[in-house]
């Protein structure tokens, strides 16, 4: 199956035209519809965005293949375990996969048909990851830990010119689809928005060393889903992400050139009480993994996998609930009111990220 390709550029013309247009006209809301549909079935949604260019995501791709490819002496200067790996990078041996601790997701795991059960991870993931906050944060919030300052590598001049580029250029286009994909599941348009401003939002590539894991099904990423609002991605050098559909369906994606993956996660299928699931993914070296890093070795380039990843989020102090015709929902009691603050912090200690703290 291909996941459709949603363009941007009709609803952003609407925006120019008229910012406060209230009702967008039947064409642009049937695409708002398209947008809701595909993220409730698929838990994925491709977008081409005009402001998101090809050349902006190669220039942070350089850049992260660059740092990853530094002594693992000079990247554990930025490790920052105390406020729970939120800012700075994430060593590989860290992340540990939901479904390695999960026993409820394991047992789900076993009733899968065999063609679509995940790969089996070993241990925590083999992967690298570096946090850096992208746009304002509260002045005042319970959660500082939380919305702490970023941190910035040694020799790397363009580092937070680049990361603040490509993060805000990503955020523009999460808030684009979050607007439509409110409109399309018939919630004010600014429903999703309005609670993510000030939000801890995390441009959150990953690197993983294709040199040393590149045999294949070595997992870089175990079967998870990501505790955030929307997760997007630009097209990464090396293939290997699979999702799973609603229905169970195990597909791998094939992000098109110039086009951009956005995920769904648990905040939207909190506030949306289920009707959009938060989307099961994993990475795992597969046989096109391998052709691309054939590839890359002939032409005498980075065999690091560097992920162009952003995740979304609602803002710490902001309450996570059922929203509009959604807190009548039969399934809105399992979805109560909470922080979304704390709501991260119970999905950090689940996966092992709460540092030097103390917690579990």
């Amino acid at each position: 199956m291909e996941l459709p390709v949603i363009d941007l550029k009709e609803y952003l013309a609407v925006l120019n035209g008229d910012p406060s247009t209230e009702k967008p006209g039947p064409e642009v809301i049937g695409l708002c519809k398209e947008v809701s549909r595909v993220l409730r079935e698929t838990g994925a949604l491709l977008v081409k965005d005009p402001r998101c260019t090809v050349e902006d995501n190669d220039r942070f791709i350089d850049m992260m293949e660059k740092y990853f490819e530094r002594p693992v002496d000079f990247k554990r200067q930025q490790e920052r375990p105390a406020l729970h790996y939120q800012v700075g990078v994430t060593p590989e041996g860290v992340e540990v996969p939901r479904s390695l601790v999960d026993g409820e997701m394991q047992e789900k795991l076993k009733a899968m048909p065999k063609e679509f059960q995940p790969a089996t991870p070993e241990g925590p993931d083999r992967k690298w990851r570096y946090m850096w906050r992208v746009g304002p944060r509260p002045s005042n919030t319970r959660f500082q830990e939380l919305n702490s300052e970023p941190v910035i590598p040694e020799g790397f001049p363009d580092w937070k010119d680049t990361m603040d580029s490509w993060g805000y250029k990503m955020i523009a286009a999460i808030e684009v689809v979050a607007e439509m994909a409110a409109i399309g599941f018939g919630l004010p348009k600014d429903a999703f928005n309005s609670l993510m401003k000030q939000g801890p939002h995390l441009l959150a590539p990953t690197g993983s060393d294709l040199r040393r894991y590149g045999q294949e099904s070595t997992v870089f990423a175990g079967y998870h889903y990501d505790l955030n609002f929307l997760t997007i991605h630009g097209r990464s050098r090396f293939p290997g992400l699979n999702i799973w559909l609603r229905n169970g369906q195990k597909v791998e994606v094939k992000v098109p050139i110039g086009c951009l993956l956005i995920q769904t996660g648990k905040q939207i299928e909190w506030l949306t009480a289920g009707d959009c699931i938060a989307g099961m993914h994993e990475v795992v070296v597969t046989d096109r993994t391998i052709e691309a890093i054939n590839r890359a070795t002939e032409q005498n380039r980075s065999l690091w996998r560097v992920s162009s990843t952003l995740f979304s989020h609602i803002a710490s102090d902001a309450v996570l609930k059922p929203l509009g015709h959604f807190a009548e929902s039969s399934l809105a009691s399992k979805y109560p009111s909470m922080c979304a603050g704390e709501f991260v912090e119970q999905e950090l200690a689940a996966i092992n990220l709460k540092g030097n703290k103390g917690e579990p």
